[in-house]
């Protein structure tokens, strides 16, 4: 059997999106970093800022988003126009040919609506397929893919989607054809195990040490789902799962969290 060739994927979030500066420093960390790669990026605050200029009052519950129809307007607006082909035009400039998508394109991302016994989501999406074929076909011609927090049921509806799931479900599709590796990048050092001590850096979390700081309330909200797609990934085929600062991608020597099972 051939061995399989690397791949590393790594989702973005928003304060790396919101601070031109830091951006700029990852796109160059990321057009540096050798073989094939994909980038998944979420949202920021432009969106919620966007919104608040439309007079929309952007709705959460229990850190979640609402998105009604206005909301998703604003979302495709904002995550698949203007920062996905900044992002794209700064990875150009950068000596990659990198190309922007949303789940609808060539139905590389198909989802369906959240169907919660109790919350009415809006029009946000559960990833239920990933056309692992074209990606790896778009992959191996050279390109790299960059992909927005918008998918598709396949009936005509774009929705909102978590992008932390997006890179989870990226991840494993491409685990058949690829050793992946992937990386969440976002503000603080890794996962804390005290969230108020930003040096507090778990360096090894394996499925035990999760459920032992879930129970103790250690981790909390936003992690939670998070780390949970971590886990999902590494038990369908993702090699190996980061989470720190962008700067983990450039050496081994900086402090981040390792996920293990």
């Amino acid at each position: 059997m051939e061995d399989k060739k690397p791949i590393t994927i790594i989702k973005i979030g928003g304060n790396v999106i919101d601070n031109p500066t830091e951006l700029a420093l990852f796109l160059n960390d990321f057009a540096n970093m050798e073989g094939f790669k994909l980038l998944v990026h979420g949202g920021g605050k432009s969106a919620t800022k966007m919104a608040e200029s439309m007079g929309l009052t952007p709705v959460l519950i229990d850190g979640r988003r609402i998105t009604d129809a206005a909301m998703l307007d604003v979302a495709v607006m904002i995550y698949a126009g203007q920062i996905n082909k900044n992002i794209v035009a700064q990875l150009q400039a950068n000596q990659i040919n990198a190309m922007g998508f949303t789940g609808a394109d060539g139905n590389l991302i198909q989802s369906q609506k959240r169907n919660h016994p109790t919350i009415d989501y809006g029009f946000v999406g559960d990833v239920t397929h990933v056309n692992s074929t074209l990606l790896q076909t778009l992959v191996n011609t050279g390109i790299v893919p960059v992909f927005c927090a918008i998918t598709h049921d396949k009936q005509g509806q774009l929705l909102n989607t978590n992008a932390d799931t997006i890179a989870s479900e990226l991840a494993i599709a491409l685990s058949a054809h690829f050793e992946v590796t992937l990386n969440y990048c976002f503000e603080k050092a890794g996962v804390l195990s005290d969230s108020n001590d930003d040096d507090s850096v778990i360096e090894q979390l394996n499925a035990s040490l999760y459920a032992k700081l879930k129970e103790e309330d250690a981790i909390h909200s936003g992690m939670i789902p998070k780390l949970d797609n971590c886990f999902k990934s590494l038990k369908q085929g993702v090699q190996s799962i980061k989470i720190g600062k962008r700067q983990m991608l450039q050496n081994n020597k900086t402090i981040c969290t390792t996920i293990n099972l």
